[in-house]
């Protein structure tokens, strides 16, 4: 999202009681606590994670690789079918191949996190301390067997992690970039390859993908109720919005890792 103008309203990420309902509103009514069964903080962590993997994974073409455009479980059925995500605590990715029976499913991920990343989903977990990105075409394929991987899900999306989802990806398979420029299409192209590779840069509400999108959050209740998304783990920062600067610099020194850091304004001193 793009601002013009200040003060403005930057965030989408919520969680909350409902004070008052707006003409037309359906589906809600006074004093209802959205969700009903998470804290703020893990309610808070779920859209914007959601959204850049569902749409990555699951919405048609140019948005996405076309996975389950539907947004159901019963229209998508990718048994027998390998899928690798890069940066596997990026755990939002790992539920939603899970969803639509992607198997095996492997991550690339550091190896603190592996017992976590297998309870959502997860089949094989590499550990990224322990294999490069140069090393990982070949880790993938002895662990696949030689079964082609049709979908890898980079959210890296650096030079090197790009170069080695591309090359471990099936000739028809598709490819999703999460942040940075897409470095490969010059590769496609001159190479005539039948590869997908695609840069999420989507909001749900944005005219091509807003049917997508309201698919997407009419599932979301039943998706966290019914346990096939788990909402990421969290940390909650002290005193508010001056929390915030710690938090980053944490992030900056790689000191944050599986976990999101949630932030609540009203708390600042």
């Amino acid at each position: 999202m793009f601002y013009e103008k200040y003060p403005a309203i930057v965030g989408s990420d919520v969680a909350g009681d409902v004070e008052e309902v707006g003409e037309g509103v359906v589906g809600f009514k006074k004093g209802d606590r959205i969700p009903k069964q998470l804290s703020y903080s893990q309610a808070a962590s779920i859209p914007l994670t959601l959204a850049t993997a569902a749409i990555g994974l699951y919405a048609n073409q140019p948005s996405g690789i076309g996975l389950n455009p539907l947004f159901n479980h019963t229209s998508a059925n990718y048994s027998g079918q390998a899928a690798l995500v890069i940066g596997g605590s990026t755990s939002v990715a790992i539920q939603l191949l899970r969803y639509v029976k992607f198997g095996p499913i492997i991550t690339y991920a550091s190896g603190r996190h592996s017992e976590y990343l297998k309870s959502l989903g997860a089949t094989e977990c590499i550990d990224r301390n322990q294999v490069s990105l140069s090393e990982l075409p070949e880790v993938v394929k002895k662990l696949t067997g030689g079964v082609q991987v049709k979908v890898v899900y980079d959210a890296i999306s650096n030079n090197d992690s790009q170069l080695a989802g591309y090359e471990i990806l099936a000739e028809d398979g598709g490819m999703v970039l999460v942040t940075g420029e897409n470095k490969l299409q010059e590769k496609i192209d001159a190479t005539g390859s039948k590869k997908t590779v695609v840069r999420v840069f989507a909001y749900p509400f944005m005219p091509a993908i807003q049917e997508f999108g309201k698919a997407m959050y009419k599932n979301l209740t039943k998706l966290v109720e019914d346990g096939d998304l788990v909402p990421n783990r969290v940390e909650d920062l002290p005193n508010g919005l001056a929390g915030i600067t710690a938090g980053l610099e944490r992030m900056k020194k790689n000191q944050v890792s599986g976990v999101k850091l949630v932030a609540y304004p009203q708390e600042t001193s």
